[in-house]
């Protein structure tokens, strides 16, 4: 995996092997900030990102300037190594070991940007209660946006506060309001 743009742009990270992880292709990843950075100055943002893994999309939103970034994974191993990374490149990242659902029905932590990349395979009525707890615990900040990662068989149109969905490559990324 690879930075795509800022401060780090084009530094390579090597995430170990073991993790459980399937990190957003650059192709993705490019494609999503493009988005971003037409509605938001990384400089103001305060950033969660749900099912972090590796820390892809908070190192790609650290590298860019955002100030505060909070990474939250339930895998231990993933934990440690964007805690390695957040040390070596000194980016203002908060990882958190807990379960993902856990965290946001009691988190009290607001968000501009809210990234969730659940596993491709959970079923449905997990994808559904990411934009449900978010919404019940009031976690987005006024105009903040929720963006779940899904493949592009999950159809999360009918959710709640959902607004658009964009696809790249075998990945889509679905946004939500509200």
């Amino acid at each position: 995996m690879r930075i795509i743009s800022g401060k780090y742009k084009g530094k390579r990270l090597i995430a170990p092997k073991k993790l459980p992880v399937r990190p957003t292709t650059d192709f993705a990843k490019e494609g999503l900030f493009n988005i971003l950075n037409n509605q938001f100055y990384f400089d103001e943002l305060t950033v969660l990102d749900l099912f972090a893994g590796t820390g892809n999309i908070s190192f790609e939103f650290a590298s860019r300037g955002v100030p505060k970034i909070t990474s939250v994974d339930a895998h231990s191993g993933c934990v440690q190594y964007i805690n390695k990374i957040k040390s070596e490149l000194e980016f203002p990242i908060q990882p958190i070991k807990s379960d993902v659902f856990t965290y946001l029905e009691k988190s009290i932590q607001k968000a501009d940007i809210i990234f969730a990349d659940p596993p491709y395979d959970i079923p449905l009525t997990e994808f559904n209660k990411i934009p449900m707890l978010v919404k019940k615990n009031g976690l987005l900040e006024e105009d903040g946006i929720l963006i779940i990662e899904h493949a592009k068989q999950t159809d999360l149109s009918e959710i709640d506060g959902f607004t658009e969905k964009r696809k790249y490559g075998s990945s889509v990324f679905s946004f939500f309001e509200f």
